[in-house]
């Protein structure tokens, strides 16, 4: 092992690597989050109803849930840069098009194609990282992405209801546009080639990856808590605009500080999640996460206002500082079982299943019981599928220490 990987500190050679990804991906999220405030009242200006703001968004969710564990697994073969391109190209076309789209037909193609891009960035990015942290280092590493991740994500709501606000709505979509291809320029032109060119050790066939992967009680854990704790996304990210609409008539930059306050607190305690992943009870920390984020979801339709709502976000951020670094830890460590860019693909895919899951829950809901209702039916369904989740992890770390006794 080199000097570098005992410190956790990266050999020169990979520095630039990880310093242009990381910025990419934060330019590349930026421009997502934009349009989170836009696009349910966009979709709603277009006659969609609960369940068709629910197949919009599973819409991005089934392609980009088909694809990501194929991408990850070519990537482990073929190399990653040209996917990170190809991702941000599409991105960019999505932003461009999206403002013409004249019925809910259309947003649904256009979100479809959103998905596929998205298959082959998010998966692959996270690889990358996997390959470069050292052991012990797994929740450090992944805690950095996620960084990028949630400054993206969290400040691209504020833009985009400023932007709103100001110019429209088309704004946010080819502000989205514009910020996704000056990602896939850095990529393209300043990531060097060094990554592209190690030698990768042959992974399995992607079917064969995912047996094992759900034969086994820790994998199929943390993809399970993965999946449990994304459940969240649809009613907190597409239904709160209307929520807060329903309330208080609130202005695209409120819907936008709700929002971003809940990932830009996320994204600053990834340095300490982070180091709490490598260092303590990851088993402990990911219960209290998933504890949190599953009471504060069942809390929203109480809060009293803009500023009970905005708290509660807080809250919610901070229960997924202590998630997220965990869980990226722990699939980083799989990761060396079947391959960085494999498990991360299968990883991400859980992440899209919960998407597509809350999405389809939270439209039904809202349809059957009201929009109110959506957000505790979501909250309960997340509980008792995290604490499944945790026993599964639980009983695999007990099966696998059992081998190694059995071994020694």
């Amino acid at each position: 092992m080199t000097g570098a990987a005992k410190t956790g500190a990266l050999s020169p050679l990979r520095q630039p690597v990880l310093a242009v990804l990381l910025l990419s991906v934060m330019i590349a999220l930026l421009g997502i989050g934009i349009i989170v405030p836009v696009m349910p009242v966009f979709a709603v200006s277009l006659g969609a109803g609960g369940l068709a703001l629910g197949s919009i968004i599973a819409a991005f969710s089934i392609t980009r849930t088909v694809l990501q564990p194929v991408v990850g697994n070519l990537s482990d073969r073929w190399g990653r840069k040209g996917f990170l391109v190809s991702g941000l190209l599409i991105y960019s076309v999505v932003g461009l098009i999206l403002p013409e789209a004249t019925t809910v037909f259309n947003l649904i193609v256009i979100r479809s194609l959103h998905g596929v891009g998205s298959a082959m960035i998010v998966p692959v990015a996270m690889a990358y990282v996997g390959e470069m942290a050292p052991l012990g280092q797994e929740g450090r590493y992944m805690g950095m992405l996620n960084i990028a991740i949630f400054t993206g994500i969290g400040g691209g709501p504020l833009l985009g209801g400023v932007f709103t606000d100001i110019w429209g709505m088309a704004a946010a979509f080819y502000a989205m546009s514009g910020l996704s291809f000056l990602a896939l320029l850095l990529i393209l032109f300043q990531m060097p080639s060094l990554a592209d060119r190690q030698v990768r050790r042959k992974p399995p066939p992607i079917f064969s990856a995912m047996a094992s992967m759900l034969a086994d009680c820790r994998t199929s854990g943390i993809l399970l808590a993965r999946m449990s704790t994304m459940i969240i996304m649809v009613p907190t990210m597409a239904f709160l605009p209307l929520l807060m609409n329903e309330w208080f008539a609130a202005s695209g930059k409120q819907i936008g500080a709700v929002i971003a306050c809940r990932t830009l607190v996320n994204a600053l305690l990834q340095t300490p999640g982070g180091r709490m992943a490598d260092r303590g009870n990851k088993i402990g920390l990911l219960t209290t996460g998933c504890l949190v984020i599953s009471v504060v979801i069942c809390l929203v339709p109480l809060a009293q206002g803009f500023w009970w709502l905005l708290f509660l976000f807080v809250v919610l951020g901070l229960g997924e500082a202590i998630i997220w670094p965990v869980l990226g830890a722990l699939a980083t460590q799989e990761g060396r079982r079947y391959g960085q860019g494999t498990m991360m693909g299968i990883y991400s895919l859980a992440m899209s299943s919960g998407v597509f899951l809350g999405a389809i829950v939270a439209g039904i809901s809202m349809d059957q019981f009201g929009l109110r209702w959506a957000f505790v039916i979501n909250g309960v369904i997340v509980l008792v599928l995290s604490m499944a989740a945790v026993g599964l992890i639980r009983k695999g770390g007990r099966v696998r220490g059992k081998e190694k006794e059995s071994r020694g």
